[in-house]
């Protein structure tokens, strides 16, 4: 197939979207948690620098090694925790807690603790879950046309039409659309863009075993819990089962350990931009949707060598824009995933609150409701199959 394998539109967008949705959908909440560490304008440059290298270089070797749709990205939950914990920390110890974060993630993999806990959970909670974290984004597909009607509307329309006679273009299509249809009603500003490379800036760590007890040992569980428990599920549930989970959350680890003096907080697997990568849009065949992740890797990487230039790029986007192709690009995994859940009749009810209580978007001990969907569902799980 050689080098025309590789430049398929399905790829290329499903991995330009997934890196557009990762960051329009929580890149204010890191600049949060960087202002609240200190940051000035070029350490702020550099955290965004050392989270699209480290993305972008464990996206395309993770999905090389393992010839699967593997995606990384930065912890969400755990910048949140960061723009409200770091405010009398100092820059210094809050690299220290990064560092300290990253060498915990690293001994979860290299011990292989988080490998036989996740090798328990069964792939009709693990396709409950998914379906559960998907839901909302399915939802504002139809939200958006509240605000934009026309806007979310012609990318359904466009996004529709394609599916009937290019089914493999139909997302980019419908991005495409949309794109077109929000620059002629003038709301695509890209004008003053300065396209500047990032610099590095080294961040000397300073350690302190309140900063450890404070915000390292929180945002390790936080990253692990709310992230990488999803991230590995989704695999599972998208049949990728010969992926281990131990090399994943080692040299996730690895590379925070590596990039957390420049900024780099935390790195986990993904969960919904990663679905978008695993989705039959991608490729109908399962075994070449890596490469989508690879080409995912690749805009990580553009964006970590162009930093805050990138970010305005893709605020400039519409939020109803990016919420339409989110939902429109994980419409097929929604799908498949609650039919997997709800396939069998034993395993039904287990499977419904799974994905009821990951749906709700419930919060227990700070920690979000995908990993307590899979407590309770798995406890339901367990208390009706003693039952039977």
């Amino acid at each position: 197939m050689g080098l025309a394998g590789w430049l398929r539109v399905s790829h290329i967008s499903a991995g330009f979207i997934a890196v557009l949705v990762g960051y329009t959908s929580s890149v204010a909440i890191v600049f949060q948690a960087a202002s609240a560490a200190g940051a000035q304008d070029a350490q702020l440059a550099s955290w965004m620098w050392a989270l699209g290298i480290g993305m972008g270089t464990t996206c395309i070797g993770l999905a090389l090694a393992w010839r699967a749709p593997v995606l990384t990205a930065w912890s969400t939950p755990g910048a949140a925790l960061l723009a409200t914990s770091l405010g009398d920390v100092g820059l210094a110890q809050s690299i220290g807690a990064f560092l300290a974060c990253s060498v915990l993630i690293t001994l979860c993999g290299v011990t292989g603790w988080f490998q036989k806990i996740m090798d328990w959970v069964p792939r009709h909670l693990a396709s409950a879950m998914l379906a559960g974290i998907l839901l909302r984004f399915g939802m504002d597909l139809f939200v958006s046309m509240q605000g934009r009607p026309l806007l979310a509307g012609v990318m359904l329309a466009a996004f529709l039409l394609a599916r009937r006679t290019l089914p493999r273009y139909a997302v980019p299509l419908a991005l495409a659309a949309g794109i077109a249809c929000a620059a002629l009603q003038g709301s695509l500003p890209l004008s003053g863009l300065d396209w500047t490379p990032a610099r590095p800036v080294w961040m000397p760590p300073e350690f302190s075993i309140s900063t450890f007890i404070g915000v390292a040992l929180p945002l390790f569980i936080v990253t692990m819990t709310s992230q990488n428990v999803p991230g590995l599920a989704v695999l599972r549930a998208n049949g990728y089962a010969h992926v281990p989970a131990s090399p994943l959350i080692s040299w996730t680890g690895a590379t925070g350990i590596v990039l957390a003096p420049f900024g780099g907080f935390a790195f986990n697997l993904a969960a919904i931009t990663a679905a978008i990568c695993m989705s039959p849009d991608a490729d109908p065949d399962a075994s070449q949707r890596y490469k989508a992740s690879v080409w995912a890797g690749i805009f990580y990487l553009f964006t970590g060598i162009f930093g805050a230039t990138v970010v305005a790029l893709f605020a400039a986007f519409p939020h109803e824009l990016v919420a339409a192709i989110a939902g429109l690009a994980l419409l097929g995994t929604l799908g498949s995933s609650i039919h997997d859940a709800l396939q069998a009749p034993g395993h039904r009810d287990a499977a419904l609150v799974t994905f009821l209580a990951t749906a709700s978007g419930m919060s227990l001990l700070g920690i979000g409701s995908a990993f307590w969907g899979l407590v309770l569902g798995g406890a339901c799980h367990l208390a009706l199959g003693r039952r039977s």
